[in-house]
């Protein structure tokens, strides 16, 4: 009895692991002032100026929306949840798009630094049609590779 309860347990234990949520984050350091990277970094559609896979962003009428063209194809759409000035952060969600991930929320953020400014970006996501450590490694390179073209790191 004792090792059917164990048994049970075990598996209720596994079949919920695969069901959490992944996150993915990145801190980069950065010369510039915190209000200069909040410059490139705040404004919603500008990722097409600084992130290395975005060759168009367009933005919705009410700017809460924005659509990213991807390099080599493809197209992804964002909502904007939450935007915070004051704090040089926002939070945004992915509609659509190719990547492998499902119920995606991201937070981007800038804070000063002894040296300058910290970039912060941060996300949460659930792995769909890949397994989760090939979408945490799509997430973790989409994360780093802006950090670096944004940090000059």
């Amino acid at each position: 009895m004792r090792y059917t309860t164990l048994a049970a347990i075990a598996a209720l234990i596994g079949s919920t692991a695969s069901a959490l949520a992944l996150d993915s984050n990145v801190t980069m350091l950065s010369s510039m002032s915190p209000d200069a990277l909040w410059k490139k970094v705040g404004n919603f559609c500008g990722i097409s100026s600084w992130h290395p896979a975005i060759e168009k962003c367009v933005l919705s009428a009410d700017g809460k929306q924005r659509t990213l063209s991807l390099k080599g194809g493809g197209t992804i759409v964002e909502a904007l949840e939450n935007w915070d000035d004051a704090n040089r952060s926002y939070r945004y969600t992915i509609l659509s798009g190719p990547l492998p991930v499902a119920n995606y929320h991201s937070t981007i953020s800038v804070t000063g630094d002894a040296k300058g400014s910290a970039l912060k970006w941060m996300g949460s996501y659930d792995a769909k049609g890949a397994s989760d450590a090939d979408a945490k490694k799509t997430i973790d390179g989409v994360y780093e590779a802006g950090a670096k073209a944004l940090t000059g790191s």
